[in-house]
């Protein structure tokens, strides 16, 4: 017969119900934020979104598991077929696909922005969080487009880096400054 475990005095669970409920919510969020875009004059190139935005306020706000669990989920709903890639895109094929490795490289965002960024909220450390997690994103986005389209490395980065990253990196700064004020609404 097996005895049950009691919780820990003064442990935390990694999940409270209040945290799950910002975790949907923003995961709920990140779904809508695919479909606000503005179309570039790059020809088969998905449009320029909130979708970066809002990963990237998530990774500045969230702990590090609670960052990896939002986009997880965002990303699994993705691969199952429901229409929350950029232009309602789904399916591994959308994962796999030239434009793909934008969205693949927000995981690895989701845990290295909560790493890099601090506990304590810093406008300069945030910012600089922000604009490296902006980078990661179009960098490694760029290499796996260049890679899937058999592109030399100017053309990917004239077609995959400079028409993202100016606004890319004014989202950047945007998210790490209203940090402050999500973190009085969401509390974690």
């Amino acid at each position: 017969m097996e005895t049950p475990t009691k919780p820990v005095a003064g442990a935390k669970p990694a999940f409270t119900t209040q945290s799950l409920v910002m975790m949907a919510i923003f995961a709920a969020i990140l779904c809508i934020s695919a479909y606000i875009s503005i179309p570039i004059p790059v020809p088969g190139a998905p449009h320029i979104t909130l979708l970066n935005f809002v990963i990237l306020l998530i990774a500045l706000l969230f702990p590090l598991q609670q960052s990896f669990f939002i986009i997880l989920v965002w990303m699994l709903l993705g691969v199952v077929g429901l229409p929350v890639f950029i232009g309602g895109g789904a399916g591994t094929g959308y994962l796999i696909g030239p434009w793909g490795g934008y969205t693949a490289t927000f995981i690895l965002v989701a845990v290295i922005l909560p790493l890099i960024r601090g506990k304590k909220y810093n406008r300069i450390r945030y910012t600089l969080s922000a604009i490296a997690g902006a980078l990661i994103i179009d960098i490694l986005g760029m290499f796996w487009l260049m890679a899937q389209n058999h592109l030399n490395l100017q053309s990917a980065f004239l077609i995959g880096f400079v028409p993202f990253i100016p606004l890319d990196l004014v989202k950047s700064i945007v998210a790490a400054q209203i940090v402050p004020a999500f973190k009085n609404i969401i509390k974690n």
